[in-house]
């Protein structure tokens, strides 16, 4: 395919430096991350074909008990505030009989949280209820498929689909704003323009549609490639223009290229464009205002980066996400290789760390899913 080039003289690429004027400072998340994942759990009533987590059906003995759980807690306060958000993750979350302990503690602390819960018989609208009393501020579903077969096909377990649709409804009558995340491979790919008119009929605060990484069970699908994705994130920047919630993209991170060019060719100027959802998400990327801890306690960039840094047991989270030498690396772009390095846009965007790792072995390597080729740099995996 045709690789897409980018201007003469990157460093003074237009409408890029001006952006990056007004946030520089977001850029960079040196002193704390914006999220915490805390996979609580191993522990899933499903079998997801792309698990990163490679979920079970049994709690792991090797989980953070309760009070490890504070005392996580407790060190995460030590970023200072505004202290990051925490979401409790899994496997399924629910499987934890402490998690509402856990919540109310994080709520005591200040800290902001969120629930990525499975869609099992374990999540019923009074749990939803009595979580969102304990201080949870939002949840995310997952939506892979826009029916029954497409969904139940995904996550392994029938009747997940209606399951799910039921869970959303329940959260709305509960107050709680809803993310819904929709795994973006081959196989998905022909069926999204179905899943957001389904998402039209639910009531949500975002659509998250996450590329997939092959980690995990994920190993067995297929990604899309680099021209499917450059078309999907033009429809979603038109998408966004209309729909009635967010549109946001996880682990494709060149959306914000993308959006950046369209927002100055609509005429928007920097200021507009920081404050868009888009904007506001400038720099954030696997170790860039974001950091993973694993039900046994080692953290890693990201859940789907699975570097280990050091474990919570022994380390302290603050000490591991602003010192350790993989972190201070995956926070400075321009030391990124290839075309990521060279990128005029590296800074806002950086390219997904965990797909340049799981197809080089080096997180430091170019987003292969990103056929972007900034000036001067070389095209890499067959683009020219």
């Amino acid at each position: 395919m045709t690789a897409i080039t980018g201007h003469p003289g990157h460093p003074g690429h237009p409408g890029i430096t001006g952006v990056g004027a007004v946030r520089a400072e977001g850029y960079v998340y040196a002193r704390a991350p914006m999220l915490v994942y805390w996979e609580t759990t191993l522990a899933c009533g499903l079998a997801c074909r792309h698990c990163r987590a490679t979920a079970q059906p049994e709690r792991s003995p090797l989980e953070l008990t309760t009070e490890e759980g504070y005392r996580l807690l407790d060190e995460i306060t030590k970023f200072g505030r505004p202290y990051p958000h925490v979401v409790f993750t899994g496997g399924d979350p629910l499987n934890r009989p402490d998690l509402h302990d856990l919540v109310r503690a994080a709520t005591a602390r200040g800290i902001g949280c969120s629930l990525a819960p499975a869609a099992t018989p374990l999540l019923t609208r009074e749990v939803l209820g009595s979580l969102h009393q304990a201080g949870i501020q939002n949840i995310s579903l997952s939506i892979d498929g826009s029916d029954a077969a497409r969904q139940d096909g995904l996550r392994g377990v029938p009747g997940t689909f209606e399951k799910t649709l039921q869970s959303a409804r329940w959260a709305r009558e509960e107050g709680l704003p809803i993310q819904v995340n929709t795994l973006v491979t081959d196989e998905t790919l022909p069926d999204l323009p179905a899943i957001y008119e389904l998402m039209k009929s639910l009531d949500i605060m975002r659509w998250s549609l996450f590329m997939l990484i092959t980690t995990g069970r994920g190993s067995d699908l297929r990604e899309i490639s680099p021209a499917e994705s450059e078309r999907l994130n033009l429809w979603l920047l038109d998408l966004a223009k209309t729909a009635p919630f967010q549109v946001k993209t996880t682990e494709a991170t060149h959306y914000r290229r993308q959006a950046i060019r369209a927002f100055h060719a609509a005429g928007m100027d920097d200021a507009a464009i920081a404050a868009t959802s888009v904007g506001r998400g400038f720099g954030v990327r696997d170790g860039n205002g974001i950091v993973f801890i694993a039900h046994d306690g080692t953290v890693n960039p990201s859940g789907f980066l699975p570097i280990p840094l050091g474990n919570v047991r022994t380390a302290s989270i603050v000490d591991l996400y602003r010192d350790h030498e993989t972190m201070r690396a995956l926070r400075t772009p321009e030391s990124f290789k290839g075309r990521c390095g060279a990128c005029e846009y590296n800074r806002v965007c950086g390219g997904s760390r965990a797909r340049a790792y799981m197809w080089t072995g080096d997180p430091l390597e170019s987003d292969p899913l990103c056929p972007y080729v900034p000036s001067g740099a070389v095209p890499q995996y067959g683009m020219a």
